[in-house]
């Protein structure tokens, strides 16, 4: 028996209905994917290595074509090609985000601190850089967390380093901390070193992967330099907890560029 022709013509819309919302969704998805992969990709903040820049529960768009594209810039790192594509290198005091080259897949987060062919130092807890002493002002003080768990107020300074990118750190354990003084690190062709703006608090290229640290970033491994703030949330507080983000939400983090 023949279906009556109004009937016909309501599955044929219905069906027609359906694979525009099909071809809707699979658009959305690869945007999503080219954006991803090419223009921005975002990143939350899961310690507190770069307090008082960036604090736990801060997420950030990093732009990835800032530096052009290496295999780390794509999911998953998948073998392609070797060295970047469009390459421009991290400019000294960009906050970047990087492979990590011990294992070549978890993202970390730190700023530039040293250039290929730098001297990099740390003594009494001052930075020095090729010889030079890097410029710090005392600024208020800040409340962090100390190794136990306690909150305590903690010697914050506005730091400039050579080129003129000033930005706050803090010195939780002083000028005493355990990597305070250190002997020279000379940055090899083709690689940076890192630092975290919480100095005592940070596993940055000051200590050798392996011991568990850093070490010296190659250019390669760069994902992108992070921009913008784009939601915050009080640590301890889970994105997915929506019904607490009312009080949770660090209103005056939003939309914040990250310097």
């Amino acid at each position: 028996m023949n279906e009556p022709a109004g009937l016909q013509a309501k599955k044929t819309a219905d069906e027609g209905g359906l694979w525009e919302t099909v071809k809707v969704v699979v658009q959305a998805l690869l945007i999503a994917l080219v954006v991803r992969t090419f223009l921005f990709q975002p990143f939350n903040i899961p310690s507190g290595s770069l307090i008082p820049t960036l604090l736990i529960g801060d997420y950030l768009f990093v732009s990835k074509y800032s530096y052009g594209y290496s295999r780390f810039s794509m999911p998953f790192g998948p073998d392609l090609f070797s060295g970047r594509v469009w390459a421009a290198e991290p400019k000294r005091g960009d906050v970047a985000v990087f492979k990590l080259p011990r294992d070549g897949s978890t993202d970390y987060i730190k700023r530039v601190i040293g250039m290929p062919g730098d001297k990099i130092q740390m003594v009494r807890g001052r930075l020095v850089i090729n010889g030079q002493t890097v410029e710090r002002e005392p600024v208020d003080k800040i409340t962090t967390t100390d190794p136990y768990g306690r909150q305590t107020q903690v010697a914050t300074y506005k730091e400039t380093l050579p080129g003129g990118v000033s930005h706050l750190i803090i010195e939780r354990d002083g000028d005493t901390g355990f990597y305070d003084n250190t002997g020279v690190y000379e940055v090899p062709p083709g690689h940076y070193f890192m630092m975290g703006d919480n100095r005592d608090n940070s596993t940055d290229s000051r200590v050798p992967p392996e011991q568990g640290g850093v070490g010296f970033v190659p250019f390669e491994n760069f994902v992108g330099r992070a921009e913008v703030i784009f939601f915050s949330l009080d640590e301890g507080v889970d994105g997915w907890q929506v019904w607490k983000w009312p009080t949770a939400i660090r209103w005056s983090r939003l939309f914040q560029p990250v310097r």
